[in-house]
């Protein structure tokens, strides 16, 4: 193999461009030639291709986002999108290639993968909500600028003695609302993982306040069955307390990355680039314990992940 390439796809994550920096400078130091695609599989479509050397990746790892743009593509679901991308990666002489995504684009590289392209997935994603690995390139840094929010919001929801619902991303996966409410000391989670009972939650504010405590932090998952305002407007008829809501929204997705970020996605794109020259294809990179691993794309976008009933329980047991 000598010629890659590298195209970050779907929501951005803090990380993606500390991955992108490996890919390519791992790629230079075993002598490959490494392409940039820009905006995903629609500037895969387009031919949005160059080649990258050392400096193009200068003074990146710091920052949020992706240099390399990102873009969601429907015409790449298609069966003609998908051919226009396999004939543009032929014409550049691309015989490798390394997509950072989440869910949506992993199944892009493995579209590609059944039509004979050496494809490699890295998780890039917020949602921590691939099965097969433990955390997501982006993860860690979502969960600390919640936590950065809590603290903020925990001092004004201290001095009005109100409820504070602080809605985070997760739409099928509660590890970001769990992480930071364990982290950030919050006295309710609701996670899509976990049923609950809204009176449940009003019985347990109200207990709450009858032994002294002033105020209540709730972190609620997007996908969770509840939406914010509704649950808001249902603490105020069942509690008489003042209850606000605060959406952290796309400020998760921004931001310098963790130092655990910046080296799991450094040492998954490195990675990734080894096992191309290996001659592997159809892989998707995670990380287990501490360790570098990958698995066949297919079998690892077909794992169920599990709700973690440990931090559920923990959740629970640390609020009262």
């Amino acid at each position: 193999m000598k010629r890659i390439g590298v195209l970050t796809s779907g929501g951005d994550s803090p990380g993606m461009n500390a991955a992108i920096r490996a890919v390519v400078r791992t790629g230079l130091f075993y002598g490959l030639e490494v392409y940039g695609i820009g905006h995903g599989y629609a500037g895969l479509i387009e031919g949005e291709i160059r080649e990258m050397d050392r400096s193009s990746v200068s003074d990146i790892m710091q920052r949020g986002g992706t240099m390399l743009y990102t873009a969601r593509c429907e015409e790449f679901q298609t069966e003609k999108g998908q051919q226009q991308a396999v004939m543009m990666l032929e014409n550049f002489k691309i015989e490798g290639l390394v997509v950072i995504g989440g869910d949506g684009s992993m199944k892009g590289a493995r579209a590609l993968a059944q039509k004979g392209v050496c494809t490699i997935g890295l998780p890039g994603t917020i949602d921590n909500d691939l099965a097969y690995t433990d955390y997501t390139i982006g993860f860690d840094t979502a969960v600390n600028t919640a936590l950065s929010a809590i603290s903020n919001l925990r001092d004004t929801s201290s001095s009005h003695g109100r409820v504070t619902i602080i809605e985070v991303m997760g739409r099928h996966c509660g590890d970001i609302a769990l992480y930071a409410g364990i982290g950030g000391g919050a006295e309710i989670v609701i996670v899509p993982e976990d049923p609950f009972d809204p009176l449940d939650v009003c019985r347990q504010i109200v207990e709450g306040r009858n032994k002294g405590k002033r105020h209540c932090i709730i972190l609620l998952a997007e996908g969770a069955p509840v939406t914010s305002q509704e649950l808001s407007e249902f603490i105020r008829k069942h509690t008489a307390m003042d209850s606000r809501v605060t959406v952290l929204g796309h400020v998760q997705r921004g931001g310098s990355p963790t130092s655990f970020d910046r080296m799991i996605a450094s040492r998954m794109g490195a990675y990734g680039v080894k096992i191309l020259m290996e001659g592997k294809s159809s892989r998707a990179v995670g990380i287990r314990g501490n360790e570098i691993v990958d698995y066949d794309i297919f079998e690892a976008l077909s794992m169920e992940r599990k709700a973690n009933e440990e931090l559920i329980e923990l959740s629970r047991i640390l609020s009262i």
